[in-house]
């Protein structure tokens, strides 16, 4: 896996890790996951020693937005990159005590077969992950933790009490435009907790900054 750079985004615990692809006439190769990489590269600190035990896969219509969603009990940090299509990843911090709480952040991860490179995005623990989409669109996701039922929880992605200061301002515009057109939002999702109920709530302990 050759490893071209690892850059830390608006919320700096978030990570961008771009690896290289190598092309010739007849298409590209790529080596998206090497496991003595992660375990060993120096930029890559953040992830040794993280084991990653499940694998999702998301198909997405044009103009869908998912999330925002966690975990506890065990943590889920996700690992997660964009196969076909566009993806916009978001991003918010609900560790208590942490200086960027309920802040959010977006990402852009469009897919192309023509670019040299390709990336992942590292949302760990004490982060709701989610993400939407203008064009249809396929990702993957390698998850820290197997999924747990009981123990996980979502925010509204549209709720009105989150800090969108660190956001790039045109991702987030695209993201209230698709808000403001209709988006097609699971009932689930839609049904998430506000970021002021979500502080209130006692499950909330169990993200504390420092401490996941």
């Amino acid at each position: 896996m050759k490893i071209l750079s690892v850059t830390s985004l608006a919320l700096p615990d978030v990570k961008v890790v771009r690896f290289a692809r190598f092309p010739d006439s007849r298409g590209y190769f790529s080596e998206p996951f090497r496991r003595s990489d992660f375990d060993t590269h120096a930029d890559l600190a953040f992830l040794h020693g993280v084991a990653l035990p499940q694998m999702n896969e998301s198909w997405s219509r044009a103009n869908v937005i998912r999330g925002l969603h966690f975990q506890w009990n065990p943590f889920m940090g996700k690992l997660v990159r964009t196969i076909s299509g566009r993806m916009v990843d978001l991003f918010l911090d609900i560790r208590l005590g942490s200086p960027t709480f309920g802040k959010i952040a977006a990402y852009d991860m469009p897919a192309s077969d023509e670019a040299p490179h390709s990336e992942w995005i590292w949302v760990p623990p004490g982060f709701a992950h989610g993400n939407f989409f203008t064009v249809q669109s396929r990702i993957e996701y390698l998850c820290s933790g197997e999924y747990s039922p009981g123990c996980e929880a979502g925010l509204n992605p549209t709720t009105t009490d989150l800090d969108w200061s660190l956001c790039d301002a045109g991702l987030r515009q695209e993201f209230e435009a698709l808000v403001g057109n209709g988006a097609i939002i699971s009932d689930k999702d839609r049904a998430g907790l506000t970021l002021t109920a979500w502080q209130a709530d006692e499950r909330s302990q169990q993200f504390i900054h420092g401490r996941c």
